[in-house]
């Protein structure tokens, strides 16, 4: 059972694992290097535990104490309780959800163990706003996806707002990194995927016409946010594939174009 500490003082360095929160850069210098993750809200954390990530501590206002006498009954791990405005100081931006977890990270998997048996896969390129990771993740969940591939400069999926967003989808879609970039992407191809790259480029084959749910297996592409895929990753994909446009739209945010193309990669009815 968990110990419930009272912290009163912001410099207390068993909060460590929590400060400036709000500091982009830094946390993601020192997550990965610490092995942390940071878990925000009650949904999240409880999901991240059932995920089988260990818990390092708890941050908790008073109120929230009871809301997760059951995980905190679980773990041997330290519970801070603080007061809101503590954990404001500590965090740099008012915790309203009044739940923090410091989770451990895991050695990430190999991409060829993570496609060995897979049919439907996710492949990012420089995807690095986490809104984005973590909007990505959460349809690749709903939508049946089996597993999540990151070229090495995409963003964190476990960095704090990706979490939130993808509202601990991160923790279901098994991912991995690629690299060396693109040249691994034959990791894929030897697994016998056929690559399609999402763009909106008028050249490319429009989905509901390639087809992607009658193909064995499957990798769909995503560049970044605004520049979308590189010349590289396109040269390398086995087809191009776009999402039809009306009213003069000639793209869609990637969060929303994925979610779109994922429904067409599982059903074939591009939503169209």
């Amino acid at each position: 059972m968990a110990e419930l500490i009272t912290v009163e003082d912001p410099a207390d360095p068993r909060l460590g694992d929590y400060t400036d929160l709000t500091d982009v850069e830094l946390r993601r210098r020192r997550e990965p290097a610490e092995g942390l993750f940071i878990a925000e809200g009650e949904k999240v954390i409880r999901r991240a535990r059932d995920a089988g990530y260990a818990m390092r501590s708890m941050l908790l206002s008073a109120k929230w104490v009871d809301a997760m006498r059951d995980v905190i009954d679980a773990s041997p791990a330290p519970v801070y309780v603080v007061d809101p405005r503590l954990a404001e100081r500590v965090t740099g931006y008012h915790v309203h959800r009044g739940a923090l977890a410091s989770m451990q990270r895991r050695p990430l998997p190999e991409a060829a163990e993570l496609v060995a048996t897979a049919r439907r896969v996710v492949v990012m390129e420089s995807v690095n706003d986490h809104t984005n990771i973590g909007a990505i993740f959460r349809s690749a969940a709903a939508l049946g996806m089996d597993a999540v591939l990151l070229s090495p400069d995409c963003a964190d999926p476990l960095y704090r707002r990706s979490v939130k967003v993808s509202m601990g989808a991160v923790f279901s879609v098994p991912y991995a990194r690629l690299d060396p970039w693109p040249r691994s992407l034959g990791t894929l191809r030897e697994a016998g995927f056929t690559l399609l790259a999402l763009t909106p480029d008028e050249k490319a084959t429009a989905l509901d016409e390639a087809a992607p749910h009658r193909m064995d297996r499957v990798a769909l592409m995503l560049g970044a946010e605004g520049e979308g895929l590189s010349r590289r990753a396109l040269a390398a994909a086995d087809e191009w594939v776009r999402i039809p446009m009306s009213h003069g739209v000639d793209s869609l945010n990637v969060g929303a174009a994925a979610a779109v193309a994922f429904y067409a990669v599982a059903t074939g009815r591009p939503g169209t």
